[in-house]
């Protein structure tokens, strides 16, 4: 049998590439041979290296153009799915075969030569263990950032025994940290992901990050999973965004707006500026000062709690051990 040429397209944010990394793999596991993948999204990066991806042209013969979706994504607070599934289960749906999941994390894949060689920060890190950190996020969802002053105290907290660079891309929402290696703006996505590759761990909110801590394998001589504390608050339902060996700092259930599931809204004040995140129907129902009543709840010993947890096990480095 011939295989079907299919170039899969979306053009939505990183950590939704990383998603549909996971289909393109578990596609091929379901199907061997059976079909031919190209992508088109505006994350190149992500699919370095990648052998499930094979050059195709708009114009080549039998070639089938997908754009992809997940809308699975809107009965989140009513299915047992992850987000994993999203675009495995529309494939499946598109091309009229059962894809089934294969593994559960995205498909990125690093070269040896990248992993031996050097990335951004190398000097700065020195061999020290490091655990990356965003304390911030994009304009078109604050309801997902947390307090500033609370990262803070998190890395003020572990001053001497943890090590934590900081990352963010430019234009979003990241204010600087004090103590840790400021690497705000100055990674690429595949520096950012030679860098995930060498991180003993992560804190951040839902974003990229914690698609990234999950997907990029670690070096030899670590643990198989990487340590990952998520500030989630009550946004997005706990099985569709957590995975197994990671901290999801959730409230789903402690309040009327998260009770049945999460609320999914986007920002927690107004902003002005024209975006459609900033219909009433958009906006954080339950706000305390400047945080969404759900982040407001999780506090830096909380996520001290978590950190320390890791730690406690005996897997994991500090700088003085």
């Amino acid at each position: 049998m011939t295989p079907r040429k299919l170039i899969l397209s979306n053009q939505q944010s990183p950590g939704d590439i990383v998603m549909l990394t996971a289909a393109v793999r578990d596609l091929h596991a379901s199907f061997p041979g059976d079909y031919v993948t190209d992508v088109r999204t505006p994350c190149p990066d992500l699919w370095l290296h990648n052998p499930f991806i094979t050059p195709l042209g708009d114009d080549e013969p039998d070639v089938e153009y997908l754009p992809c979706h997940y809308p699975l994504i809107h009965q989140s607070n009513q299915r047992p799915f992850h987000f994993i599934h999203g675009f495995i289960e529309y494939l499946g749906e598109r091309l009229g075969v059962r894809v089934l999941p294969n593994q559960f994390k995205g498909d990125i894949h690093l070269a040896e030569e990248e992993k031996e060689g050097p990335f951004a920060g190398m000097e700065q890190i020195a061999g020290r263990p490091f655990w990356l950190i965003a304390a911030g996020g994009k304009f078109d969802f604050t309801i997902k950032w947390w307090d500033i002053a609370r990262y803070q105290q998190v890395v003020n907290h572990f001053a001497n025994r943890l090590l934590f660079v900081q990352v963010g891309e430019d234009g979003h929402h990241h204010p600087a940290l004090e103590g840790v290696i400021d690497l705000r703006g100055k990674t690429s996505l595949r520096e950012l992901l030679l860098l995930m590759y060498h991180a003993q761990g992560v804190v951040c909110p839902v974003t990229l990050l914690m698609h990234l801590a999950a997907a990029v394998e670690t070096p030899p001589g670590r643990p198989p999973n990487r340590p990952c504390v998520v500030v989630a608050g009550g946004r997005e339902p706990v099985h569709w965004e957590a995975y197994p060996y990671h901290q999801f700092l959730h409230t789903l259930g402690m309040l009327e707006c998260c009770a049945r599931g999460g609320c999914w809204r986007s920002r927690t004040v107004a902003l002005g500026d024209g975006n459609s995140n900033d219909h009433p129907h958009s906006l954080c129902a339950d706000v305390v000062g400047n945080l969404p009543r759900c982040m407001d709840m999780i506090t830096a010993e909380d996520v001290v709690r978590a950190i320390s947890g890791y730690l406690s096990g005996g897997l994991y480095q500090t700088l003085n051990s």
